[in-house]
């Protein structure tokens, strides 16, 4: 009977985390044909998307878990129906995600010199740059449409980001083989018309979700009429204080796997080539979780604003119990097929490159051992990051993400990942580490905080 208490509300979860999950796995399998289409040319220009996207990562963590900050306002303002709250929310929060697009531009920009002096292979950089111009770009509407899609995250209106994002990844994936390889009289532009894919892409998200959401009555005054220079400082200063942290968390955890990408690099291209197929393919597995994590944002937010806390741990608890079943699945899956999931990315046929090829694929199986056993892991940790978000609980959780991946995480991996220890393997090691330590940690907050909620509520 217990057990079902949670298991009834999977159903309600996966409705509202699915499309979340769809739109999510969209952008994850348009790297996916990427790389296939990338790994085509080549394993240097594999390792070179690896190599530009790293700098991606880091700047894209920043701004998506600043836009996460939007997300609980808006459910407690809908829990409350509260239309002025909400609109104040999501208008200064789309603000504050534009100039924060512009920045991350800017930074990544001005950033790309860094490249040479990383140590990596040179033929790598020099592939890297002209590709990250055009990407660093596409960080301004990308970070934008983090801010609508967020809104309508909130209102529990988790669909409409989803067919946005399944129409730019279907626009990305045409252009990409356009002008990758130059077909029906298109440029032959190798990995530079890869950025160009993404760069169009994203404008044309941005403008989709908008056009989605202005025909919608419950949507429909947000997102029209917008004064988007009148501000309200004590708004903003709420959604800075609730997005910074957010984004300090996502930054903390991207950047651990962006060092993987780069001490991976001090081992040579294939070992760098290879850690972008394992860390491919495990991203796909974890949108399925930040899907998860979205709803428990919601929901969580959800009976925040109706101060029905016990419901809350509950509701909770139901979402942590169905994505570790998952991730148990997923595990099961990577434990399996790890020697044969890497040779979908390279070309057995290509004779020219048949060793390096065999080499990455070699290494990329070990990896997928790893990847299998911290599914759990980093499931749980993001599950639980994003119910303690839906609580608006920022500030310990974003101490606790340094502490594991950073403190605990990173010296493993550094120490393992050399050369003459256990190469790449030692730096998927020390991800396992930081992550198994962060679920840990951030679920003894959710388990102190709800329980205290309930004490003080009776």
């Amino acid at each position: 009977m217990q057990l079902q208490n949670y298991t009834k509300e999977f159903n309600y979860n996966w409705q509202l985390a699915a499309p979340v999950m769809l739109g999510m796995l969209g952008h994850t399998f348009v790297s996916f044909v990427d790389n296939i289409m990338v790994g085509q040319l080549g394993t240097a220009e594999l390792a070179a998307v690896s190599l530009g996207n790293s700098f991606m990562f880091i700047a894209m963590s920043l701004g998506i878990g600043f836009s996460t900050a939007i997300t609980p306002l808006i459910a407690e303002a809908d829990a409350e129906q509260d239309f002025v709250k909400g609109k104040s929310s999501f208008k200064n929060g789309l603000f504050l995600c534009t100039v924060l697009g512009v920045l991350l531009f800017l930074l990544v920009f001005f950033a790309k010199p860094l490249m040479y002096l990383m140590k990596q292979p040179i033929e790598v950089v020099e592939l890297a740059i002209p590709y990250l111009d055009l990407v660093a770009f596409s960080l301004i509407p990308l970070i934008i449409f983090q801010g609508f899609k967020q809104f309508s995250d909130g209102l529990s209106m988790t669909r409409y980001p989803m067919y946005a994002t399944l129409l730019g990844n279907i626009i990305n994936i045409i252009l990409n083989y356009l002008l990758i390889f130059g077909k029906f009289g298109f440029p032959e532009l190798g990995i530079v018309g890869a950025a160009y894919g993404t760069l169009a892409s994203r404008i044309i998200m941005v403008w989709y979700l908008w056009f989605l959401l202005k025909g919608k009555e419950k949507s429909k005054a947000f997102v029209t009429h917008i004064k988007f220079f009148v501000l309200d400082t004590l708004m903003i200063k709420k959604i800075i204080n609730l997005g910074a942290p957010s984004a300090m968390q996502m930054f903390f955890e991207v950047a651990i796997f962006t060092a993987a990408i780069w001490l991976s690099g001090l081992l040579g291209k294939n070992p760098q080539a290879a850690n972008q197929i394992a860390l491919n393919l495990s991203s796909m597995t974890f949108m399925v979780a930040m899907g998860l994590s979205v709803a428990a944002m919601v929901r969580v937010g959800n009976q925040k604003g109706l101060k029905a806390y016990f419901e809350l741990r509950r509701i909770a608890f139901s979402l942590f119990l169905m994505s570790t079943l998952l991730a148990v699945c997923f595990a099961l899956l990577f434990f399996i097929f790890h020697d044969y999931l890497p040779r979908i990315y390279v070309d057995y046929n290509d004779a020219e490159n048949l060793v390096d090829n065999m080499e990455v694929v070699s290494i990329a199986s070990k990896l997928l051992i790893a990847a299998a056993i911290f599914q759990i892991s980093d499931s749980i940790q993001v599950l639980v990051l994003g119910a303690l978000r839906g609580l608006q609980d920022v500030k310990i959780p974003t101490i606790i993400t340094f502490i594991s991946y950073w403190l605990v995480g990173f010296p493993i991996s550094w120490f393992l990942g050399k050369e003459d220890t256990y190469g790449s393997f030692g730096i998927w090691l020390g991800l396992l580490a930081g992550l198994t330590t962060a679920a840990i940690l951030l679920y003894i907050r959710f388990n102190y905080l709800t329980k205290r909620l309930i004490l003080s509520n009776k």
